[in-house]
């Protein structure tokens, strides 16, 4: 399947390691340069910023979708290709998903696991089937990796975590799934 469209979750604040923002920067400008839609929470803060501007200065299209409680903080970006307001995180994700072929996560907080657990479970259940990708900065996603291999192993996922997700180190790594 050819990914036109990709869902981007991370944090709305850019972590402790300059790294982070660094892979998010230079993956906006490769989506941009791929013709690759970035679909993503609709923020201007952390790393949520610099995947839209990032993506945008590389004249890249990017659509936001926040809902009205985070528009004050997650600071609405007013820059955007599109911009959608709904009511709910619930119509949030699920539109997040329905725009998107696939997703690559970034580093983030809670908000972010609780998007990428979500999209993973909805695979299990069949709901949807697009892939996952990890952007594993600096091995920022080592333990939760590993604590999904010990679900598998201990038979309690109902599919081989790699059939849905692909874990990368670069942001170019992702260029041989495109």
């Amino acid at each position: 399947m050819t990914i036109r469209s990709i869902a981007v979750f991370c944090g709305s604040k850019t972590g402790a390691n300059p790294l982070f923002e660094e892979h998010t920067r230079q993956l906006g400008r490769l989506l941009a340069q791929q013709k690759v839609t970035v679909i993503y929470g609709g923020g201007n803060k952390g790393l949520m910023g610099a995947i839209a501007n990032s993506t945008l200065e590389a004249d890249g299209k990017v659509i936001g979708i926040i809902p009205k409680m985070l528009s004050d903080l997650e600071h609405q970006h007013h820059g955007l290709t599109e911009i959608t307001v709904v009511e709910t995180m619930h119509i949030r994700k699920q539109m997040l998903y329905e725009k998107s072929d696939a997703a690559i996560i970034l580093p983030g907080g809670y908000g972010t696991l609780d998007e990428v657990f979500e999209m993973l479970t909805w695979n299990q259940l069949s709901i949807h089937n697009k892939k996952v990708f990890f952007l594993n900065s600096n091995g920022f996603y080592d333990h939760l990796i590993a604590h999904i291999t010990a679900m598998n192993e201990e038979n309690f996922l109902y599919s081989h975590p790699d059939s849905q997700m692909t874990v990368l180190k670069e942001p170019a790594d992702l260029l041989k799934y495109l």
